[in-house]
């Protein structure tokens, strides 16, 4: 089975320093308003704060994707999210059904024209020939092809940010919960990293049906927020 690349962002670890958005900003030379990107703080200033970095989750199953009347959205091998702009007509389906605002249109002109769709592409690049400058231009650096990681991720100071094969940066995220002493507390924990009671592998690693998402179980309550 090919691998599926995700991000995660250990929210007990982000510092909110915004060296990810640096990182992209620079390594793809993205236009002055677009911001493939962002920090996001919950809870400024109060107990319980909590920073994320947010970009193209790269879903498996994404409403971007379903919605775009060209088809210019298409999954790689790997499971990457990536568009097209040459097929682009700039309709902004996308950004309306992206729930973490991923897509961005840096353009402005009459009739509210938007532009071409731009996003992350976790470094993979586009359509376009790998690492040619057709691909540069339009996508930016392809770091895949490169047997690099993305940008964001290799310059987080704090290893917050983590990018690679899901089933590997899940068990990276699932130790550090653990060392801290409250995994079973948490939200979807069961779901994500949870032992089968009579014993064995984990059945459920995104790459399945959800076979052990029961309603009412404990994985669906509201769960502690971490101290």
């Amino acid at each position: 089975m090919a691998a599926r690349m995700k991000f995660i962002c250990d929210t007990e670890r982000c510092i909110d320093c915004n060296g990810c958005v640096t990182a992209c900003k620079n390594e793809h030379e993205t236009p002055w308003g677009v911001n493939r990107r962002r920090v996001v703080t919950i809870n400024d200033g109060v107990p319980g704060e909590r920073s994320v970095s947010i970009a193209c989750m790269h879903c498996t199953d994404a409403p971007c994707l379903a919605v775009c009347p060209t088809n210019c959205i298409y999954h790689t091998e790997d499971g990457i999210v990536l568009h097209s702009k040459d097929q682009c007509i700039g309709c902004g389906y996308c950004y309306y059904a992206c729930p973490f605002g991923a897509p961005q249109f840096g353009e402005t002109g009459l009739f509210n024209h938007r532009g071409k769709m731009d996003k992350c592409t976790f470094c993979a690049g586009g359509p376009e020939p790998d690492t040619s400058e057709a691909e540069f231009k339009k996508y930016g650096r392809n770091r895949i092809a490169e047997g690099k990681l993305p940008a964001c991720a290799e310059m987080c100071g704090t290893k917050a940010l983590l990018a690679g094969e899901a089933n590997l940066v899940a068990d990276i995220y699932r130790q550090r919960v653990e060392t801290r002493g409250y995994g079973p507390e948490l939200w979807g924990w069961k779901i994500a990293y949870g032992r089968p009671k009579r014993g064995g592998e984990v059945q459920v690693k995104g790459d399945m049906p959800r076979v052990n998402q029961d309603i009412g179980d404990a994985q669906n309550g509201g769960g502690r927020f971490p101290q």
